[in-house]
C-alpha cells in the first residue's frame, strides 16, 4: 500500500484532475502519459504528481476497486450514472491505497459529483461504507487476479502458469521502485549513500522510496539515469563496445544509448519520434554524453556503413512494464498484437542489414508476449536469415541463471529478483551477423 498524504488531495482541481485523466485511458483508450500532458498547464508540478499517483494505483487496483464498489451495491450502476463509477474508483484508490484521510477522500469524491446528481446518495453511503470497512472487505474478498484484464490474465497463465502468473500479479500490484544505471565513473557505494538506494545484483541501484529524480543527490551533475534493471540488461549482451560503431535502433528515450556510449561506443542513436528523441537529447547533455542522434524510419534509414554492433529495443505492447505503466492493461488489446509483430520483423530485417559481417545484434521487447519475443526470432531463423543465436550464459546476466532461458534468450519476469522487489519484463535474444 503507498502511504502518500498530501495537502494537494485537499483540492478538487487535483481531484478533477485525476478524473479525467482516469476516463481518458478506461473510456477513450488514451496512454496515460498523453492524458496526463493534456492537462499539463493547469497544475502546479507538485499537484500533476499527485493526481498521477491517483490514477496510477487506481488503475493498478482496478480489479480490487471495482470488486469492494460492487460488494456495497444492491444493484450494477446503470450506465446513465455517467462519471459516478470513476469518482467511486479514484475516491477508493485514495482511501485503501494511497493513504488519503478518510474525510478527505470521501468530501472529495462528493466535491466531484454535480450538486443534483441522483447519485449523490449512493455515492456518499458507499464512500462512508468503504471509508469504515474497506481495508476488512479486501481481506475477506481476495480479488488481485482482478487486476488483469481477463485475455491477458489468460494468455500469461497458458504461457507462464497459473503459479507464476498469480506471483507475477502480486508484484505488480506495489508501485515501481526507482531503479539507477550509474555513469562507470560514479562511485557506487557513494552514490547509493546519497540516494538512499541499495545495490542490485545486475549492477545497478534500486530506492524503494517514490521521489521526483530531479530533486535526487547526483541528478544535475549526471552521474546516473533512472533505468529498470531489467532494461540495463540488454546493452551487456553486446559486450566490450570501446571504440565501436554501435546503431541503437528505436534509441529513445536513451536508456540503452547511455550505456553504451559510457561504455565508450561511437554510437548513432535511431528513432522516428522527433519529441522522443529530443528528451533522448537532452538526457545525453545531462549525462556529458555524446551520440548521433537521427531522426528517422529505422526501416528506411540508409546510413553511411554499417556498425559492428546493433541494439534493437522493438516497439511493442509494453506488458512487462504494467508495474509502472499499469494504463497498458487497460488500452491494449489482443488485436493489436498483430501490427506490432509485423512491425518487429520488419525492424529486425532492417537490423540484419544494418550490422557488418561479425556483428553481434540484439534483438529486445519490454513484454511478456512470446509472439514478440521467442517467436519473432524463430521467425527469423526458419527464414534463414543471415544470423545465428548467440546462446547467453549465466555469466552475461551477472550469474543469474533464472533469467536464461532454455534456448540461450534473456526472459525477466516481474517476479524475479523477488528479495529485491521484481523487476520490468524482459526478452532478448543475442545474434551474429553472418
Amino acid at each position: 500500500m503507498t502511504q502518500r498524504q498530501d495537502k494537494a488531495s485537499d483540492g478538487v482541481a487535483v481531484r478533477q484532475a485525476a478524473l479525467s485523466m482516469l476516463g481518458a485511458v478506461l473510456h477513450r483508450g488514451q496512454v496515460l502519459s498523453e492524458a496526463l500532458a493534456t492537462g499539463r498547464d493547469a497544475l502546479a508540478a507538485r499537484d500533476r504528481r499527485f493526481a498521477h499517483a491517483i490514477v496510477a494505483e487506481t488503475l493498478r487496483h482496478l480489479g480490487e476497486i471495482d470488486h469492494v464498489i460492487d460488494h456495497c451495491l444492491d444493484h450494477e450502476l446503470p450506465a446513465r450514472a455517467g462519471s459516478a463509477r470513476d469518482i467511486l474508483r479514484i475516491s477508493t484508490a485514495q482511501l485503501l491505497f494511497i493513504g488519503v484521510p478518510a474525510h478527505a477522500a470521501v468530501d472529495g469524491g462528493m466535491r466531484q459529483l454535480p450538486a443534483n446528481s441522483r447519485y449523490r446518495g449512493l455515492v456518499n453511503a458507499v464512500l462512508r461504507r468503504l471509508a469504515r470497512e474497506g481495508a476488512d472487505l479486501l481481506r475477506a474478498h481476495p480479488a488481485l487476479s482482478r487486476n488483469l484484464p481477463d485475455w491477458l490474465r489468460n494468455r500469461w497463465q497458458a504461457t507462464y502458469g497459473a503459479a507464476t502468473t498469480a506471483e507475477i500479479q502480486a508484484v505488480l500490484a506495489n508501485p515501481p521502485p526507482l531503479d539507477f544505471t550509474l555513469k562507470h565513473t560514479v562511485d557506487a557505494a557513494d552514490a547509493a549513500d546519497q540516494l538512499g538506494a541499495a545495490a542490485l545484483p545486475t549492477g545497478g541501484l534500486r530506492r524503494q522510496q517514490t521521489a521526483n529524480p530531479v530533486d535526487l543527490a547526483g541528478y544535475q551533475d549526471g552521474t546516473w539515469w533512472i533505468q529498470d534493471a531489467a532494461a540495463a540488461l540488454p546493452a551487456h549482451l553486446l559486450g566490450p563496445v570501446a571504440g565501436k560503431r554501435v546503431f541503437d535502433l528505436c534509441a529513445a528515450p536513451g536508456g540503452k544509448t547511455a550505456q553504451l556510449a559510457d561504455a565508450g561506443g561511437r554510437v548513432t542513436s535511431v528513432d522516428r519520434s522527433g519529441p522522443r528523441l529530443q528528451r533522448l537529447r537532452d538526457n545525453l547533455s545531462r549525462l556529458g554524453l555524446h551520440a548521433d542522434c537521427v531522426d528517422a524510419d529505422v526501416t528506411a534509414w540508409r546510413p553511411d556503413g554499417t556498425a559492428d554492433a546493433v541494439m534493437l529495443d522493438a516497439p511493442c505492447t509494453g506488458t512487462g512494464t504494467l508495474r509502472r505503466h499499469p494504463d497498458i492493461a487497460w488500452t491494449k488489446k489482443p488485436e493489436d498484437l498483430a501490427g506490432l509483430i509485423a512491425a518487429q520483423d520488419r525492424l529486425l530485417d532492417a537490423a540484419i542489414q544494418l550490422a557488418s559481417p561479425g556483428a553481434t545484434i540484439v534483438y529486445c521487447t519490454c513484454s511478456m508476449e512470446p509472439e514478440e519475443g521467442e517467436q519473432r526470432i524463430a521467425r527469423l531463423l526458419a527464414d534463414g536469415a543471415p544470423v545465428r543465436r548467440t546462446p547467453l550464459t549465466p555469466v552475461d546476466v551477472f550469474g543469474l541463471d533464472a533469467l536464461v532461458t532454455d534456448a540461450g534468450d534473456l526472459r525477466t519476469l516481474p517476479c524475479h529478483l523477488p528479495e529485491y522487489g521484481g523487476l520490468d519484463g524482459f526478452y532478448a535474444c543475442r545474434l551474429l551477423r553472418i
